[in-house]
């Protein structure tokens, strides 16, 4: 069985935090579908995420959507999550689900439709506050559809605008992260398009703003290592959304459409000093539209951890060598050894060492939660994209 001694200190820093919308009900444009037992409220979905946690130990913290995630009183909300074992985690804004955003939101050429967006984003720092979350994390889906339609400059100078007043709002220890998605909903340009776009209103903005990599954010072939080790270098990667694209922005479970692009991108976030960082945030961005929701963030988080485990596991040096002997297969098959290493046996072990079941999936299915909540959770209405 292969040897973790070397990596079990580094591979106990790992944290992951997980999407309070990846516990509601999801599908895909056309229909939304439904799951015995999903949770009808921020509660249960906190709830349904601890026991991710209690299963793996790998995912302490969960993110909240504002409005999705509205409750009277967020310092009762993260209470319940301390109850729970966990804590709550960035807060995500929204402004991509209102009639005043159709032609775009801190984008908009209508102050006052700007005003309203930067409103929402003052209204979730107060969220950040009374919940303790250090992390504002803002994805836009404004852009145009044709061209003529705005102007792009224009738009960067708005949205440059709209940034700054945001930022101002932050409090000391807290940071502004943007997301860039190259295309979706709008389908001729998109104002934060590329880490280049979002890197330079961030960068603009000061210290405590930060880029967002959504790893199904990216166009077929793209480097996203590439961006991993720019950004790192940069001093301005501030967080992951972990998922797998076939297409596009898919949201399907981390690592299943090409874990060697995982272990390649967690190569480069251990080479770049962003793992087990405190000012890299790792988080899930994922839908189970077909899967049982709970099982599927298991997965996920295992399949993050397979990944880190084979990454930390690269023979550095002799990578090292064969790199300077310029030895281009030696230095190949030095990533690929580890690659192909299976660590799920020493995985097991690990974790049972810590006092975790060895297989997280198993333990969870045996524990009867599954069949409580289908059970319990009958009546209401189902958390599902836009509550």
């Amino acid at each position: 069985m292969t040897d973790l001694s070397a990596i079990s200190d580094a591979l106990a820093a790992q944290a992951i935090e997980l999407p309070s919308w990846a516990f509601g009900n999801s599908g895909t444009r056309f229909r939304v579908f439904g799951t015995p037992g999903t949770a009808r409220d921020p509660y249960e979905k906190v709830s349904d995420a601890a026991q991710v946690h209690r299963f793996t130990g790998l995912a302490p913290t969960v993110a909240l959507h504002i409005p999705w995630d509205e409750v009277d009183s967020y310092a009762d909300l993260a209470r319940h999550a301390e109850e729970n074992g966990v804590r709550l985690g960035t807060v995500n804004s929204n402004t991509f689900q209102d009639d005043d955003y159709k032609f775009g939101s801190l984008t908009h050429s209508d102050p006052r439709i700007r005003r309203k967006a930067i409103d929402h984003h003052l209204r979730c720092v107060d969220v950040m506050d009374a919940t303790g979350s250090r992390d504002l994390k803002i994805w836009l889906a404004d852009g145009t559809n044709y061209p003529g339609q705005d102007s792009i400059r224009a738009r960067q100078d708005r949205l440059a605008e709209s940034l700054a007043t945001i930022y101002a709002r932050l409090g000391e220890d807290q940071r502004l992260v943007l997301e860039y998605k190259f295309f979706e909903p709008a389908f001729y340009h998109t104002d934060v398009p590329d880490w280049g776009t979002s890197y330079v209103q961030t960068a603009a903005l000061g210290d405590r703003a930060m880029v967002c990599l959504d790893t199904g954010h990216h166009a077929p072939g793209t480097n996203i290592e590439f961006i991993v080790a720019q950004l790192l270098r940069l001093g301005k990667l501030g967080s992951f959304d972990f998922n797998s694209r076939f297409y596009a922005d898919d949201d399907l479970i981390v690592g299943a459409a090409d874990p060697f692009q995982l272990f390649r991108i967690l190569f480069e976030v251990i080479q770049g000093g962003g793992y087990a960082n405190p000012d890299v945030a790792f988080m899930l961005d994922q839908c189970h539209n077909l899967e049982a929701k709970i099982p599927g963030q298991i997965r996920s988080v295992l399949n993050v951890q397979e990944a880190t485990a084979k990454a930390l596991l690269v023979d550095l040096d002799a990578l090292r060598a064969a790199q300077e002997a310029h030895d281009v297969l030696a230095a190949n098959a030095v990533f690929m050894d580890a690659y192909n290493t299976d660590v799920r046996g020493a995985l097991a072990a690990w974790r049972e060492e810590r006092g975790l079941p060895g297989d997280p999936m198993a333990a969870y299915l045996a524990s009867g939660y599954q069949d409580t909540i289908e059970a319990d959770r009958v009546g209401g209405t189902a958390a599902s994209w836009g509550a």
